[in-house]
């Protein structure tokens, strides 16, 4: 497993979507982190080729429609993917407890 190094916000939505369930296939990775499917699917392949996911297409023939390609995130890979999904939520938090300039202003020109 290599280290990913910098790990953007999507990464961090993809590796949440990730850790909710065994397995999952993209197109719902790319629906339940609400990022296009261009911004998902280099995610998944650069965890993949990082050692953190294992994909697999679907042998199912019962099924219409194009393969689906499942993900699963390596148990080796859990602690860290959770430390980093933990991360980007305090970084979500901090960002919306901090006022905007436009709410400053207001308080300052009353002063």
């Amino acid at each position: 497993m290599e280290n990913l190094g910098r790990v953007t916000p999507a990464t961090a939505l993809v590796l949440d979507a990730l850790l909710s369930a065994d397995t999952v296939w993209g197109l719902q990775i790319v629906k339940d982190v609400g990022k296009k499917p261009g911004t998902v699917y280099p995610i998944l392949d650069r965890l993949e080729v990082a050692g953190w996911i294992q994909g697999e297409w679907d042998s199912t023939q019962d099924r219409k429609g194009p393969r689906r390609r499942y993900y699963r995130l390596l148990a080796e890979a859990r602690p860290l993917a959770q430390v980093y999904v933990n991360t980007h939520r305090a970084k979500v938090r901090t960002t919306a407890a901090k006022p905007s300039p436009a709410t400053l202003e207001g308080k300052w020109q009353g002063a």
